[in-house]
């Protein structure tokens, strides 16, 4: 399944029947909430790193494949998931190559919220800091539910591109933002978007979109430039992440 330049509003695989699909399952925090007490977009991206741990656990793969690189992930929020609540993930992979794969996360809750996912991600090396291969049987795991077999990367978002009219923003950087790598966690390029995104918006089905192109490490000065439907995070005169955002149909068969 190669998807087309439209793949920014191409709809999601659905929930397999059958192979590995993992669960798991936890409370909404108030860490987790924005004011209106709807789940905020980088809390989704923290609930996607933890049972994307959580899954390698599970499968007994942490010694094997440890260190993951996330290119992009899309979120498409269909019902917000509004605290107090519990979510229920369920993941699993929808596409995959030698090196890298697509996982898909659908997020129910018990109050009705409905949010789908998917992230590419790239099998690290630690040692070389390099794309490596996935073992046989990881990849066994992994192709019981891929839908594309032959998984290729291609950016939905052009870096350079800048819709107008444009602003730009200070984003200053924490200890606390930064991973072991000493890389910016990949949660905290949501926390602009989230600062952006319209109240009409967020009043119906939406998709947000967020590419990494490199990382942004301590030290750099980082700036946010923000234009009517797309955002750009800065760091030396360069885009280091991009974000799209815009409306979807309610029924998600229908996003195409």
């Amino acid at each position: 399944m190669n998807r087309t330049k439209a793949d920014d509003h191409t709809a999601m695989p659905e929930l397999p029947e059958t192979g590995s699909v993992f669960q798991v399952s936890w409370p909404v925090r108030t860490g987790d909430i924005h004011t209106d007490r709807s789940l905020r977009l980088d809390a989704i991206a923290r609930y996607l790193q933890d049972a994307g741990f959580d899954n390698l656990v599970d499968r007994g793969a942490m010694d094997t494949h440890p260190l993951w690189m996330v290119r992009r992930t899309v979120i498409d929020v269909f019902e917000p998931v509004v605290w107090p609540d519990r979510v229920h993930l369920q993941r699993w992979c929808s596409g995959l190559s030698s090196k890298w794969c697509s996982m898909r996360v659908r997020i129910r809750s018990d109050g009705g919220g409905l949010i789908e996912t998917e992230a590419f991600w790239i099998n690290i090396d630690p040692k070389t800091g390099m794309p490596a291969t996935i073992s046989e049987k990881f990849t066994a795991a992994l192709a019981s539910t891929a839908v594309d077999q032959h998984l290729h990367w291609r950016r939905w978002i052009d870096p350079e591109s800048t819709t107008t009219p444009s602003t730009e923003t200070p984003f200053p950087l924490r200890s606390s933002d930064f991973d072991p790598f000493d890389h910016v966690n990949n949660a905290i390029y949501w926390q602009p978007v989230e600062d952006v995104l319209p109240d009409e918006l967020r009043s119906g089905p939406f998709r947000a979109i967020l590419e990494y192109t490199q990382p942004i490490k301590r030290g750099e000065q980082v700036s946010v430039q923000t234009g009517t439907n797309t955002l750009h995070i800065d760091a030396g005169g360069e885009a280091r992440a991009s974000a799209r955002w815009f409306t979807l149909a309610p029924n998600r068969n229908d996003q195409g």
